[in-house]
């Protein structure tokens, strides 16, 4: 299950996170994905896709009623 928007592509960024010690720990930081339903451009019909909330919040995705 790979943890990347369905409509712009956006996926998980790596890094590190450095205390005021500056000492390192690897991190991962995750987009905010939610799975929601919605009408499909093309044949019309209602699927379930991964999306970030950017993407819904812009309006890029038709949500269902």
């Amino acid at each position: 299950m790979s943890r990347v928007c369905e409509v712009c592509g956006k996926k998980s960024l790596r890094g590190n996170k450095v205390s005021h010690a500056n000492n390192k720990h690897a991190k991962v930081w995750q987009p905010n994905l939610q799975k929601i339903r919605c009408v499909d451009e093309k044949s019309g019909g209602i699927k379930q896709v991964k999306v970030c909330t950017r993407c819904i919040r812009s309006g890029f995705v038709k949500k269902v009623v």
